[in-house]
């Protein structure tokens, strides 16, 4: 007996039929637009691959062109040509920053008198007083300074004619003392925050054999500048830096120099310096230097200068010479102790005497007379250790002046240097040393000075 449908079973079954194929068509479109869209998308990620290949492929290209060095990668800062520098993008040239920073504590049995005094920073001969009364009311003096501390940036570019080098470099000592410039003047202030000037060292740029700029005279061979903690050193060396054009020449065993040098002359004229308004010729230096012989380092070298006076009622000049001699030998087979010598003999010494210690001549009845000057100094480096040394450095200068010089000018200095260094990294020093300073006037008056120095120096 079959059993009777319900009519509401049939009309729900036709109704569901209908909507089925009613909505068939919609659905048909729905996948074919997902097809499309699936299909896009797969197009887009074989695009990205092959995008990502080439760029993978390029970069592998050029890592190992860098890596012949045959080219730079640009916005990339890479590794100069010289140990410490790096090149900026799109440049040549390779740069290199250095200096160091250096504190002192400085105890001295007299001051050189005056607030933030040069003297009593560094030794400065003509600084020391002199007389029965000398420093008898400022004795025991202590300074704290780090204006030593210098910065500088070296850097080199590559030409047809050879690398152009160019050094620039300062420390904090203010304006640069001289002949006739006062030691005692204050560069800074110790109230607050000791700030002080900086000073120009070197601004030196060489192209081949020739170099033009500021930089030390070439009458001074400055690598044979003895290994003291104090920033002025024996009173004997020559110690000037001024702008010049030199040229270099080697040759099998060395090298020789020319080199024109700023002209300036100090004449004493009674107590008082003077100055010329008009420097005609230029300081002719020429130097020879005989490196790595079986001995060690020798060098010779000749100063020629004209001394000019141009003040009113008074016009002359006079041309003079200096010679010096020194050397640096190798003590030990390793080369790490050494004696280094230097003289120097003439009468056109003058300023270049540290820090202008002699005038460059004497005004008698209106005329110039050249003094005769010696000095120079010996100095012996020993290594206890690889980590400790010392150096021991005695010194003089004496000048010959004509009668009829002021009894205020100086006459002679002496000074001793004996230091112990640790230096455990390469780039820190540490130490001690006991400076003794010596001074003379004309007049017969003499003075002297007691000093130890505590310095700590990082390097970079």
């Amino acid at each position: 007996m079959k059993t009777p449908q319900r009519p509401g079973t049939a009309l729900v079954g036709v109704s569901a039929l209908g909507l089925i194929l009613m909505g068939a068509p919609a659905r048909a479109d729905e996948l074919q637009s997902l097809k499309q869209q699936l299909e896009a998308i797969q197009q887009r990620i074989e695009r990205l691959e092959k995008s990502q290949a080439t760029q993978q492929k390029a970069q592998k290209e050029l890592q190992t062109r860098v890596d012949e060095g045959t080219v730079s990668p640009a916005n990339v800062v890479t590794a100069g040509d010289f140990q410490g520098s790096f090149k900026f993008p799109g440049t040549d040239t390779s740069f290199s920053i250095f200096g160091y920073v250096k504190g002192d504590v400085i105890l001295s049995s007299k001051s050189a008198g005056g607030q933030n005094a040069i003297g009593d920073q560094f030794l400065v001969p003509s600084a020391i007083p002199v007389g029965p009364t000398a420093g008898a009311n400022e004795k025991n003096q202590t300074t704290f300074t780090a204006r030593q501390s210098r910065l500088g940036v070296r850097s080199s570019t590559p030409t047809s004619y050879g690398p152009f080098n160019t050094l620039l470099e300062v420390d904090f000592y203010g304006p640069g003392l001289g002949a006739g410039q006062t030691l005692a003047g204050s560069a800074g202030d110790e109230l607050v925050n000791n700030r002080n000037a900086p000073s120009l060292r070197h601004a030196y740029g060489t192209l081949g054999n020739l170099g033009v700029g500021q930089f030390w005279t070439a009458f001074e061979n400055q690598a044979a500048i003895p290994d003291t903690l104090d920033f002025g050193g024996p009173v004997g060396i020559i110690f000037i830096r001024q702008t010049q054009v030199r040229w270099t020449q080697p040759f099998q065993g060395g090298n020789w120099e020319v080199s024109l040098e700023n002209p300036e002359s100090a004449i004493a004229n009674d107590a008082a310096l003077l100055r010329p308004d008009d420097d005609r010729y230029p300081d002719i230096v020429g130097r020879v230097n005989l490196l790595k012989t079986s001995s060690g380092d020798f060098w010779g070298s000749v100063l020629v200068r004209n001394i000019r006076i141009d003040q009113p009622g008074t016009t002359d000049d006079q041309w003079g010479a200096a010679l010096q001699l020194g050397g640096i030998i190798p003590i030990t087979s390793a080369g790490r102790d050494d004696f280094r010598f230097m003289i120097n003999y003439g009468n056109v010494v003058g300023r270049y005497q540290e820090l202008g210690f002699f005038p460059d001549g004497i005004l008698v009845n209106n005329q110039i007379e050249l003094s005769d000057v010696v000095s120079g100094f010996v100095s012996y480096r020993h290594f206890w250790s690889p980590n400790w040394r010392s150096s021991l450095v005695l010194s003089a200068s004496y000048a010959d002046h004509p009668g009829g010089t002021a009894g205020t000018i100086n006459k002679e200095a002496r000074s001793a240097h004996l230091n112990l260094i640790w230096s455990s990294i390469a780039s820190v020093n540490l130490g001690v040393e006991y400076i003794y300073g010596y001074r003379r006037t004309q007049n017969g008056l003499s003075g002297n000075l007691n000093r130890l120095q505590f310095s700590g120096q990082y390097s970079f």
